[in-house]
């Protein structure tokens, strides 16, 4: 009676182990989902950020956006980190100023990406008259 639920056990999906360069390939899948996951969520905490900013402090606002959320760790972490750099880059934008490469870096290497290209289009955040976090 239940032989028809054995196939749609996760384990039974595929009846073969992956490949080498399959097994690649769903990880580099599963870290660019990760990734976007992540950065959709520093856009909308940066957001929830920008709507109490009357209210709470940037610490208390992105705690709240995580607890609300339910973000459970290590993404929570990431969450709040990532959004307070950002938040970080936008008051002071001195300080995201790319570093001259070492001596010998190697040519070959692609440019780092500016701190523009990853900002969203739309996403304007306004630090006037916001308190300073505490």
């Amino acid at each position: 009676m239940f032989r028809w639920l054995g196939r749609l056990l996760p384990e039974t999906l595929f009846a073969r182990p992956l490949s080498p360069a399959g097994e690649r390939r769903l990880r580099l899948a599963q870290a660019r989902a990760e990734e976007a996951l992540t950065e959709a969520h520093v856009r909308s905490a940066l957001l929830f950020v920008d709507a109490l900013a009357e209210d709470a402090s940037y610490d208390r606002a992105i705690e709240i956006y995580v607890r609300e959320l339910g973000l459970a760790e290590p993404l929570a972490s990431t969450v709040a980190t990532r959004a307070l750099v950002k938040l970080g880059e936008a008051l002071d934008p001195a300080v995201t100023e790319p570093a001259p490469p070492p001596a010998g870096a190697d040519a070959d290497l692609p440019p780092e990406p500016s701190a523009e290209a990853e900002e969203p289009p739309g996403v304007v955040l306004r630090l006037e008259g916001r308190r300073s976090p505490a």
